[in-house]
């Protein structure tokens, strides 16, 4: 008798450490170390627009993890966690990523601001681009000609990199109007679970096409003057806090991001010209790089704040910032495509 419960308590110790290997093991598949519910990953570089977000979210819970504050709950019908990156590739990686980790994300958002590069757009535009690039991950060669370091022109495959081509087509180097830089797009490598152990190189992360569907079908109401260009209730906006023109949202074609702020002009034409960027930032080249090894769909939102390198004053861009509406149009895109894709079939996940 002794015997048979000395081996019951065994059986049942077995079991719930079996139980807890698989639980933790399934855990670590849905990368969720801190929170497992299905959600939207949202992530703001400005912590402007991200207070706007959290603001209409309701049910929340905020964790603070390595410093970085995450917000949980319901935003417009979905499920979400939203977090603020702050400027650059770096952190918008490492931010992603440790969202990722810890929770279990199923799409993907970034939504901010950024500099034009499409001299047709105006300041307060809202882009949603279709893909989005790193340009300046570049070989620097001594002179315009190609490189080639392993033996043939643009070979650089010995040392473990791929210049960058766009539409089959090498993409040539960046020249100043007086001499050449130099300056070769390179590829980057990326390694997944789909692709392992060889990996690949990509020039391109391409938006989640679900996602972008919706995207094109929504119609955000964009403001001309910021929420601050009203000093009192029922008054007339000041006009020296109102854009120009009335802010359009423009979907397709490439973002770009950089570790760079770019104030460069000749830079600028080189990648509308080379590889018809619409939009110039520092975060969501690296945040799609991020998707894409996690294998997690994802869309981005920015709203202009200048032509990028522009040399003459803009009063527009003293408007769109000390009115704030920069970060007012960016979410209001944000919340309108979050509406539109709450309405969506369940399948698409993060609903509550």
């Amino acid at each position: 008798m002794a015997e048979r419960n000395v081996l019951s308590v065994l059986l049942v110790a077995v079991t719930l450490l079996a139980s807890m290997v698989c639980s933790r093991a399934e855990a670590a598949q849905a990368r969720c170390l801190t929170d497992c519910t299905p959600r939207i990953g949202i992530v703001s570089a400005f912590g402007q627009e991200a207070d706007i977000l959290v603001a209409q979210t309701a049910r929340k819970r905020s964790v603070v993890i390595n410093g970085n504050r995450f917000t949980t709950g319901v935003l417009r019908g979905n499920r979400v966690v939203i977090v603020l990156s702050g400027v650059s590739m770096i952190n918008s990686t490492m931010v992603t990523q440790l969202m990722l980790d810890h929770f279990r994300v199923e799409r993907l958002i970034m939504s901010g601001i950024a500099g034009g590069v499409n001299p047709a757009h105006h300041v307060g535009d809202v882009t949603i681009p279709e893909r989005w690039s790193m340009p300046m991950e570049v070989y620097w060669n001594h002179d315009g000609s190609p490189p080639a370091p392993c033996g043939s022109a643009g070979d650089v495959s010995c040392l473990g990199l791929k210049l960058a081509s766009v539409d089959g087509k090498p993409v040539p180097s960046f020249n100043l109007p007086e001499a050449p830089t130099g300056l070769f797009m390179r590829e980057n490598f990326v390694m997944t679970s789909a692709n392992s152990p060889k990996g690949e190189f990509r020039f391109d992360y391409p938006v989640d096409e679900a996602m972008m569907g919706v995207a094109r079908s929504i119609q955000p109401v964009l403001q001309r003057c910021g929420p601050k260009a009203v000093q009192t209730p029922g008054a007339e906006p000041d006009p020296k806090q109102c854009v120009a023109a009335q802010p359009k949202l423009i979907v397709g074609g490439r973002g770009v991001s950089a570790t760079v702020f770019l104030a460069n002009p000749h830079y600028r034409r080189y990648l509308f010209e080379q590889l018809q960027a619409q939009t110039f930032e520092m975060e969501t080249a690296a945040f799609a790089h991020v998707a894409y090894a996690n294998q997690v769909p994802y869309i981005a939102f920015r709203s202009l704040s200048d032509l990028a390198g522009a040399e003459e004053f803009n009063a527009d861009v003293g408007a769109l910032f000390s009115s704030g509406l920069a970060e007012a149009n960016a979410s209001a895109v944000t919340l309108a495509f979050l509406d539109a894709w709450a309405r969506q079939p369940r399948k698409h996940g993060a609903r509550p």
